[in-house]
C-alpha cells in the first residue's frame, strides 16, 4: 500500500506518522500524481500545532502538504492537458502532497521544464507564491529600494531574487553566515537584532521604499520607523501587526494559480531565478525535516522525496 504523512491530533513533531493509505483514484478532471519532491513549509508546522484552527481548521487525521512535483500515473474522466508518464510540477489544497501518490486538480498542474530540478520544482508553489504576491503587492519598481526580512529563508529567498529581477536595490536582513550567498546574487545583507534600523539607512543611504516582511515580529514596527508608507509594507506571517498598523499582508492565496507557477518555473528553467535546496529528506524522515524547518535557521528550502 503507498504511504502518506498523517496526524491525528493538534501537537508537536511527534504527532506526525507515516502511515498506509489506499491509493487515491482520480475523479472527473483530476490527475494522479506519483510523487518525486515535495517541499515542506512552516504554514503546515503552524497548521499541525493549532495555531491557524481559526483560519484552517484540521480535520482528523489530516494530512499535509501543498507543494508537489512528480510523474502522471492515472487520468480521470475529462482530463485532456496531460497524459500518464508527464512529469509535471503542481499544488493542492487538499493538505495531500506528503505523501507517495496525489490528487491534483487538471487546472493546478502544469508540465516541468527540462531545466527544473526535481527538488526545486517540488519546493515551487508556495514559497514562489507567496514571494511572488508580496513582491507585487509592495508595488517594486525599477531604481527602488527594498528591504527584505529572512532573506535567506524559503520565501525570503525568492523575494529578494524577484525584486532584483524587477530592477530593484535589495537590502536584505540575515544572520552572518547567510551574508556572502545574499551578496553573490547581488542582494546588500544586514545583520538583524540591536541597531538594525541604522544599518539598514547607511545601507539605504536613508530612503526606503518598500519592506518585505518574511519573518514576523518586530518588522513591521521597523519599516514603519524607516518610513515606509503602510501600503507599500507587505507582511506574509505577522497579520496581527498588520492589522494594527494598517499595511498588507498578502500571500501565496493572493497568487495561487498555474499561471504564476509557470512563469516562475520558466524564470528557473532560464537561470533567472534559483529555490536553494538546504536539505533532501526521505518521506519517513518527515519528523527530522519539521525539526528542522522549525529552527528557523534554514537557507532555502526543505523537500520530502517519497
Amino acid at each position: 500500500m503507498p504511504k502518506a504523512v498523517r496526524f491525528a491530533e493538534y501537537g508537536g513533531i511527534d504527532v506526525l506518522n507515516v502511515v498506509d493509505v489506499e491509493r487515491p483514484e482520480p475523479g472527473a478532471r483530476q490527475v494522479l500524481v506519483k510523487v518525486v519532491a515535495a517541499g515542506i513549509n512552516p504554514g503546515e508546522a503552524a497548521i499541525r500545532r493549532g495555531f491557524l484552527h481559526d483560519r484552517f481548521p484540521a480535520t482528523f487525521p489530516s494530512g499535509q502538504g501543498s507543494d508537489l512535483a512528480g510523474i502522471v500515473e492515472e487520468l480521470g474522466a475529462g482530463v485532456t492537458v496531460f497524459a500518464v508518464g508527464d512529469e509535471v510540477i503542481g499544488f493542492t489544497h487538499s493538505r495531500a502532497s506528503h505523501a507517495e501518490y496525489v490528487i491534483v486538480e487538471e487546472d493546478q498542474l502544469i508540465r516541468r521544464p527540462a531545466g527544473v530540478p526535481w527538488e526545486q520544482a517540488g519546493a515551487l508553489y508556495v514559497a514562489g507564491a507567496t514571494a511572488y504576491a508580496a513582491v507585487h503587492a509592495v508595488k517594486v519598481e525599477r531604481g527602488e529600494t527594498v528591504v527584505v526580512s529572512g532573506a535567506a529563508g524559503g520565501v525570503g529567498s525568492l523575494v529578494v531574487q524577484l525584486a532584483l529581477h524587477a530592477g530593484a536595490t535589495v537590502i536584505g536582513l540575515a544572520s552572518e553566515p547567510n551574508h556572502a550567498w545574499l551578496a553573490g546574487l547581488g542582494v546588500i545583507p544586514v545583520t538583524y537584532g540591536e541597531g538594525v534600523g541604522d544599518r539598514v539607512r547607511t545601507a539605504a543611504h536613508g530612503t526606503v521604499d518598500a519592506f518585505i516582511d518574511t519573518y514576523g515580529a518586530p518588522y513591521i514596527e521597523l519599516a514603519l520607523e524607516l518610513g515606509v508608507p503602510g501600503e507599500r509594507i507587505n507582511t506574509i506571517i505577522d497579520f496581527a501587526g498588520a492589522a494594527k498598523h494598517g499595511t498588507k499582508a498578502e500571500g501565496s492565496a493572493a497568487a495561487a494559480s498555474a499561471d504564476v507557477l509557470r512563469e516562475l518555473a520558466e524564470l528557473i528553467a532560464d537561470g533567472a531565478l534559483e529555490i536553494p535546496i538546504a536539505h533532501v529528506y526521505g518521506l519517513d524522515e518527515v519528523r527530522e525535516a519539521f525539526r528542522e524547518l522549525e529552527r528557523r535557521h534554514t537557507r532555502g528550502k526543505i523537500v520530502l522525496k517519497p
